[in-house]
């Protein structure tokens, strides 16, 4: 609330018998500059991913990752995770789904989206424990649907270079509440399938992805 204030100056006027007293007019004080009020800060969004393990709710850096967030709400509001599983686990590592259908067989998915790891990155979001960031091929710029959740730091995923060796890959958020279902993901036992390792023996399914109210 901004409050301004106006002061006046009262002068005491002495008298003076023979000469008529001279009226003084107080001088105002300027106002002090207003103070900028603060901007309220922008909720960020989160999503619930419910898989068989339970329930993981992370929070998106649109504000870093704009394009990033935008393409995964846009899989969230269409219902493609629904029915996709966690493929690929790697205890210690991290745990990684969003793409593929039980029958081993990927989920159509949208073009690639631009690779933001250089925006975030310098902002400070890595891939650190809990975060999640988007999964892709050598080439630094094919992300689509599938993602992944980090279950320890991994900054050999951070960028190291110009090379697509050393591009990075982009996390857009965190984890804020169900993080031992991650870890307990992580755990699972692993098999190879369809010619991919790393595979859980019995599967790993997110049953939906949903849009959580604004706070």
């Amino acid at each position: 609330m901004i409050r301004t204030l106006l002061c006046s100056l009262a002068l005491a006027i002495p008298m003076a018998a023979q000469a008529p007293v001279a009226t003084q007019v107080a001088t105002p004080v300027a106002a002090p500059a207003a103070t900028p009020a603060t901007p309220m800060p922008v909720a960020k969004p989160r999503v619930q991913l419910l898989t068989s393990y339970g329930p993981i709710v992370v929070e998106l850096e649109a504000e870093l990752a704009p394009k990033t967030v935008a393409n995964f709400l846009q899989y969230v509001k269409d219902g493609h995770y629904k029915g996709t599983i966690f493929h690929r686990v790697i205890d210690g590592f991290m745990i990684q789904g969003g793409g593929m259908l039980e029958t081993m067989e990927e989920k159509p998915g949208r073009d690639p989206i631009p690779n933001e790891v250089g925006l975030t990155f310098k902002a400070g979001l890595k891939n650190s424990r809990g975060t999640i960031a988007m999964a892709r091929t050598a080439n630094p710029q094919s992300a689509t649907a599938q993602f992944y959740l980090n279950v320890v730091d991994n900054p050999s995923l951070d960028p190291h270079g110009f090379s697509e060796e050393g591009f990075g890959y982009c996390a857009f958020g965190r984890v804020v509440s169900g993080m031992e279902v991650a870890d307990k993901i992580a755990g699972v036992r692993t098999v190879w399938r369809r010619g991919m390792q790393s595979v859980p023996e019995y599967p790993v399914r997110i049953k939906g992805a949903t849009l959580l109210p604004t706070p």
